[in-house]
C-alpha cells in the first residue's frame, strides 16, 4: 500500500485550474468571449473525465473535486488533464493555446475539513505560478506539518530579507457592483520550503513575539501600496488582519495609531471574535481607540468560533464578515442559508454592513444578493493577487465580468457537478 493511501481506500482531492495567459487570450478573443472561456475548459475537463465534479470559480479559474485511491493517483489524474490542454484548442473556429496552471490538494476521505482543503489547494496554485508544474499538497504527509520551532527562528530574518509580500483581494459592493475596498493578505515565500500558509507562520509569529513586527511591516507596506493605487485613480480602504494577541499590547496600539494618523491612509482592521474573548476589557478599549481615530473595524470569520452576542454588541465595529465555511456550502446545505440570512439580519439590526467571504459561484452570489448581503469577496470575483495585478484588475473593472457572464453560468447545478 502506498504511504499516502487512506485506510478506507479513498482520498479527497481538490484541484484549482487557472488560465495563465488569460490577458493575452482576452486581447485576441475580446472580453465577452474570454470571460466565458472557463465554460469551455470545464466542458473539456468533463469530456475527458466525466466523473469529476467541475465548477467555474471565477472568470479564469475552474475548481475540480474528486476522489482517488491515493494522493499519487489524484496527481496522475490532474497531470493527464494537463497533457490534454498542452495542445491548442479550437475556440470558435480558431486554434489557441490555453496555458493552464494546476494546484492540487489531497487529504484522507475521513477528514471532513473543506476549508483546510480549499486553503491548501490555493497554496498549491500559488506555488504552481512560480514553478510551472502541477503542484500537489498532501495534507496527510509529515512534510505538510511544518516545524513550528524552525519557523519561529526564521521569521525575523524573513521580515528583514524581503521574503514576505502582500496580495490583495477585492471586496465588491453587491448593489453598486463596484469594488469598494480590499483585504491585504501577507504571504511568505520561503527560499527552501516554498510558499508557507499564513495559518502556519502567523501562529509562529504569535508564539515567538514577532507578530507585532509582522503587523507593523504589513501596515507600512499597505500604506506604500495605497499610494500606487491612488496614482492610478483608485482610492479605497484596505483592511489588514490584527491578531488577538496585539489587542492587549499597548505599545503596538500606540504605534499603529501613530502610523495611521501620520499617513492619512484609508486603513481598516479585521479582528476575529475569538480575539476579543482572550482579554475582553483590554481588547474592547483598544478597539474603541482605533474607532475614535477613524479606523473602520470588521469582525472577521464570524461564526467560525464561539459567537458571543454579549461581545458583539459592545464592539465598535462597522462590518461583519461571514466565515467562508458557511458561504461555500450555501447552495448545497439546508442549514447554512438559514444561518447566513439570520446573521445578515442581525448585523443590519446592529447597524453593521455584511461581507460574505468565500463566494465562488454565481448561484451563491445570487442568493446572497437576495438575502441583502452588502459586500462579497472570493474566487468568483478574484483570488488574492499582487499589487500590479490588482491595479490592472481595477483599471479594467474586472469585477464587472461576473455580471457579464452570469447568464451563462446560471445553468442547472447538475451540469457542473457530476458525480460518479
Amino acid at each position: 500500500m502506498s504511504r499516502s493511501t487512506a485506510a478506507n481506500g479513498l482520498w479527497r482531492a481538490l484541484a484549482l485550474c487557472e488560465v495563465a495567459n488569460f490577458q493575452s487570450l482576452r486581447r485576441h478573443l475580446g472580453r465577452p468571449r474570454a470571460d466565458t472561456l472557463v465554460l469551455d475548459i470545464a466542458d473539456r475537463i468533463l469530456e475527458a473525465e466525466p466523473t469529476l465534479r467541475v465548477s467555474a470559480a471565477g472568470r479564469a479559474l475552474v475548481e475540480i473535486g474528486f476522489e482517488a485511491e491515493s494522493a499519487e493517483q489524484a496527481t496522475a489524474v490532474i497531470e493527464g488533464l494537463c497533457r490534454i490542454f498542452s495542445r491548442s484548442l479550437d475556440i470558435d473556429g480558431e486554434r489557441h493555446v490555453v496555458q493552464l496552471r494546476w494546484g492540487l490538494a489531497t487529504m484522507p476521505a475521513g477528514e471532513d475539513d473543506d476549508v483546510r482543503l480549499t486553503e491548501a489547494a490555493e497554496q498549491a496554485l500559488e506555488q504552481a505560478r512560480s514553478e510551472a508544474r502541477v503542484v500537489t499538497l498532501d495534507l496527510s504527509s509529515a512534510d505538510a506539518t511544518l516545524d513550528r520551532v524552525s519557523l519561529m527562528r526564521e521569521l525575523p530574518r524573513a521580515i528583514i530579507s524581503g521574503q514576505l509580500f502582500l496580495q490583495y483581494q477585492p471586496k465588491v459592493n453587491v448593489r453598486r457592483e463596484a469594488v469598494t475596498g480590499a483585504e491585504a493578505l501577507v504571504r511568505w515565500r520561503h527560499p527552501v520550503r516554498g510558499l508557507i500558509l499564513p495559518g502556519d507562520f502567523i501562529a509562529a509569529a504569535e508564539e515567538c513575539g514577532e507578530i507585532a513586527g509582522l503587523t507593523i511591516w504589513t501596515l507600512r507596506q499597505v500604506i506604500a501600496d495605497q499610494q500606487v493605487m491612488r496614482a492610478h485613480g483608485h482610492d479605497m480602504p484596505v483592511f489588514i488582519n490584527i491578531s488577538g494577541v496585539l489587542l492587549a499590547d499597548d505599545a503596538f496600539v500606540n504605534e499603529a495609531c501613530r502610523i495611521v494618523q501620520d499617513s492619512g491612509a484609508k486603513i481598516g482592521f479585521e479582528i476575529t471574535e475569538t480575539a476579543v474573548i482572550r482579554d475582553p476589557d483590554s481588547a474592547i478599549a483598544h478597539l474603541q481607540r482605533f474607532s475614535d481615530i477613524g479606523i473602520p473595524l470588521a469582525i472577521d470569520d464570524y461564526g467560525a468560533g464561539l459567537s458571543s452576542l454579549a461581545y458583539l454588541k459592545q464592539l465598535p465595529a462597522t462590518e461583519l464578515k461571514i466565515d467562508k465555511m458557511f458561504v461555500m456550502q450555501l447552495t448545497s446545505s439546508n442549514r447554512d442559508p438559514l444561518i447566513v440570512r439570520s446573521t445578515i439580519d442581525l448585523a443590519h439590526a446592529l447597524e453593521m454592513e455584511v461581507t460574505a467571504e468565500g463566494v465562488e459561484t454565481p448561484a451563491a452570489l445570487a442568493l446572497l444578493s437576495v438575502m441583502g448581503c452588502d459586500m462579497v469577496q472570493g474566487f468568483l470575483i478574484s483570488r488574492p493577487i499582487a499589487l500590479d495585478a490588482f491595479v490592472r484588475f481595477l483599471d479594467e473593472e474586472g469585477h464587472k465580468a461576473v455580471s457579464a457572464v452570469r447568464p451563462s453560468f446560471m445553468r442547472p447545478d447538475g451540469f457542473w457537478r457530476k458525480s460518479g
